[in-house]
């Protein structure tokens, strides 16, 4: 009875839950579903990267050797081989003294994010970040209502001399970050590599202004050109790096895996956290990611994935080279999955995604990826999704469409100029007259 006296139940959600905001992303692609939509919009991997005969032979060996375990509760830190097997990984990026305790497998690399912010963020804590940034983080860092101060994007990423500008402005206010969250190789949506000497900065500063540092590397072994950087969690010295990875690039994102490495005092209270949010990570999707690495089948595997989209990103590369008009700039990643392109100013990239909508081309505007507000003039394109033919005329597409744009608004400035002469004219007709 007491139901009837509320024509909604919203008033029952949490201050938290009212925060809450829908992934852009997600939203647009409903939209790509139309036909002949072409699609630069979702970063997600291409349906030929994922080893369909191996997961299925893999499944019907695990089954009949290891069915028990694989459809059974696991423990909450992951199972135990698969912990040796990442920490051995790690072990050969030069992070020594890795063991598996410090190792906790999570469902996928975005609950690894949730798990951070419950642990480390109290409402209006400082969390820093760049702009652009990984849409996910930010929906995870704003979920725990945290305080997100952004440090511009330049060619090298997160600039740390800026960083340390804002690090002391904070120190004065008194709102020292949590941590600085960053993705180091081959960002998303920037597409840009931080340096060696840029990732000892980081590493550096999170000890002189007592922060965490939150390296989050779904795309390291995504690289097609360039030499390997090593990951920022080989210069931790004190523990304040979390290393973030996933399986969603490199084998499938449907089986859920990723994983966390960080010190046993910092893993502990996140392996409490977790307990209380899903008890254990998907254990059949464990095992197999195991038997994928223990029996030789990602090197191989690997070198496939970076061949097809390496050939994708040279693709989209060369058409925009071609079909872009002057004054359009881009990243030109190494390696992952993304690149980021900014418009002349006379173009906005929000308003302008219907009309490339209805011209059956998609990307995601840059405002996306701005926690404070910016990027009205950029966009993220992924170029490993779409087939080979589609992308350059996708691109073509795509240029055409902001050609039109840059038309249209020099059309506009054309007439405003005219209009602003012919009141100019006038004013001074009717002054004259008033003499």
């Amino acid at each position: 009875m007491s139901g009837r006296h509320h024509a909604t139940l919203g008033h029952h959600f949490s201050e938290r839950a009212k925060l809450l905001k829908a992934s852009e992303i997600r939203e647009l692609l409903k939209l790509t579903q139309i036909p002949g939509m072409i699609s630069f919009a979702g970063g997600v991997p291409n349906p030929e990267a994922f080893p369909i005969a191996i997961v299925e032979q893999l499944t019907v060996d695990i089954l009949r050797r290891q069915g028990v375990a694989a459809l059974q509760y696991g423990t909450t830190e992951g199972f135990p081989p698969l912990r040796e097997q990442l920490a051995k990984r790690m072990r050969g990026q030069g992070i020594e003294d890795v063991s598996a305790d410090q190792i906790l497998v999570t469902s996928g690399s975005q609950q690894a994010l949730d798990l951070i912010s419950k642990v480390f963020i109290d409402p209006d804590d400082t969390v820093v970040c760049s702009a652009p940034e990984y849409l996910g983080a930010l929906s995870a860092f704003q979920g725990y209502q945290a305080r997100l101060e952004t440090i511009p994007q330049t060619d090298r990423g997160l600039a740390p001399d800026t960083l340390e500008d804002r690090l002391k402005k904070l120190a004065r206010r008194h709102r020292n970050p949590e941590f600085v969250y960053t993705i180091p190789n081959f960002h998303n949506p920037a597409g840009i590599t931080l340096t060696e000497a840029v990732r000892k900065k980081l590493v550096d500063l999170a000890s002189a202004y007592d922060f965490l540092l939150v390296e989050d590397d779904p795309y390291a072994d995504l690289r097609y050109a360039g030499e390997h950087v090593p990951p920022m969690k080989r210069f931790d010295e004190e523990g304040r790096v979390l290393y973030l990875g996933t399986f969603s690039k490199i084998l499938s994102p449907g089986i859920r895996v990723g994983w966390i490495h960080a010190s046993k005092e910092l893993l502990t209270r996140l392996i409490i956290a977790k307990q209380a949010t899903d008890l254990c990570t998907n254990s059949f999707g464990q095992v197999l990611a195991h038997e994928y690495f223990a029996r030789g089948l990602f090197p191989p595997h690997l070198e496939r994935i970076k061949a097809l989209y390496n050939r994708k990103r040279e693709l989209m590369l060369a058409a925009m080279d071609e079909y872009f008009p002057q004054g359009v700039e881009w990243t030109k990643p190494e390696g992952g999955m993304f690149l980021w392109a900014t418009l002349p100013e006379e173009v906005d990239a929000r308003e302008m995604l219907r009309r490339a909508i209805s011209k059956k081309v998609a990307y995601v505007s840059g405002t996306a990826f701005y926690a404070n507000g910016g990027g009205r003039h950029a966009m993220r394109l992924s170029f490993t999704h779409p087939p080979d033919e589609d992308i350059p005329e996708g691109v073509r597409r795509l240029g055409r469409v902001i050609n039109q744009e840059l038309v249209a608004a020099w059309d506009k400035t054309a007439a405003q100029e005219a209009q602003r002469k012919a009141e100019t004219i006038l004013d001074t007709t009717l002054m004259g007259r008033s003499l």
